[in-house]
């Protein structure tokens, strides 16, 4: 059969309002195995790397492959806690404040559930899911605040897959950016303040993103302006000059050249030019992860020690903060507005629809 039914559905049961919130995903395990499977299927999507495909195949899987899998495995080893992968249990921590919130309006109406583009699980298997639960109307989330085509046009494109196979397509709401939404700018701005009450300032606080080939901006994805625009708004609500920030991007891979500034090129020449201090966040990602942990807490802090700084200060992602749960339950609200579902009587449509024929 071309296409999927809904085997589990009855007449009887509620329609319901469905919200996916999805992030980029992890490994299962820290090992070689896990890895190179994770990574496989990650640079395998045409979004994340635009090479031709033939050309690309032979790289990932003659030279990629066979290398970064053991390299990636003991970088995750240093992240890896009782609960798992840090992006792993943050998520799963923000869908479930999220799934509190959203059903003091909906009640039980409403099914909130998480999943990751690349890894377990997988957005497949979750809509899946929430289609057998009743789920009729979806809103899909994506944890990116800025848009850009590697990441949530990605979800986009395995959100269609999905549906692309299914009989019964829900409703579908998709939230492609929100870079300047006011209640995530204040949370990000307030989590700095918090950490300034406690730490005091430093000479410069920088916005570090994760990096693209420079060649997509080019090309016309939107990334690289709504970063910019996310550091600007932030600076303006913590009232900072342009000298007292500054904006840069990480984690390149391969030879061509990518967003720039470089974060890590960046860190290493500051102290020459009189920078001794720096705090450093990542208002790009919704979860802390590998990058933010291990790279942006440790790897650049190394880089920029070793050129002479004095004072290096990484602050954590929003993760399940309640003020980043009560701004994303602001924003999925307001794309919910019309969506509120209407009970009605399941038991007399079961005896309407069985009275023309239907078996369940």
């Amino acid at each position: 059969m071309k296409y999927q039914g809904s085997p589990t559905f009855t007449h009887s049961q509620n329609d319901k309002v469905g919200v996916l919130v999805t992030n980029l995903g992890t490994p299962d395990a820290p090992k070689k195995a896990e890895l190179k499977r994770y990574l496989k299927e990650f640079l395998s999507d045409p979004r994340v790397v635009e090479v031709p495909r033939l050309l690309w195949w032979m790289i990932l899987n003659l030279v990629i492959l066979n290398i970064r899998p053991k390299r990636s495995a003991k970088a995750y080893e240093t992240v890896w806690t009782d609960r798992g992968s840090p992006l792993m249990y943050h998520t799963q921590d923000q869908a479930n404040a999220l799934r509190e919130n959203l059903k003091q309006q909906y009640g039980d109406n409403i099914e909130v559930e998480f999943a990751m583009r690349y890894g377990s699980p997988s957005v497949d298997s979750v809509v899946d899911k929430m289609l057998q639960q009743g789920v009729r109307k979806l809103l899909v989330l994506p944890l990116y605040p800025q848009y850009c085509a590697s990441t949530t046009g990605s979800t986009f494109d395995a959100i269609a897959q999905s549906f692309s196979k299914r009989r019964w397509i829900p409703e579908l709401r998709f939230v492609t950016h929100y870079h300047d939404n006011s209640d995530y700018i204040k949370a990000v701005a307030d989590k700095i303040k918090v950490h300034w009450e406690q730490h005091g300032r430093a000479d410069k606080l920088i916005f570090s993103y994760h990096g693209i080939p420079k060649r997509y901006l080019l090309n016309g994805d939107p990334y690289h302006c709504e970063c910019h625009k996310t550091s600007r708004l932030i600076a303006e609500e913590l009232g900072l000059k342009d000298n007292e920030h500054f904006t840069s991007f990480q984690s390149r891979f391969g030879r061509e050249e990518w967003l720039k500034p470089y974060t890590d090129h960046s860190l290493k020449a500051f102290p020459e030019q009189g920078i001794k201090s720096v705090q450093i966040v990542c208002p790009g990602f919704a979860a802390d992860c590998l990058e933010t942990i291990e790279e942006i807490g440790e790897e650049n802090r190394e880089y920029f020690l070793e050129a002479g700084g004095e004072r290096y200060e990484y602050i954590a992602a929003l993760n399940a903060d309640e003020a980043h749960i009560q701004a994303l339950t602001n924003l999925l609200e307001s794309h919910l507005q019309g969506w509120a579902t209407i009970s009605e009587s399941t038991a007399l449509r079961n005896e309407l629809a069985k009275a023309k024929g239907a078996q369940k």
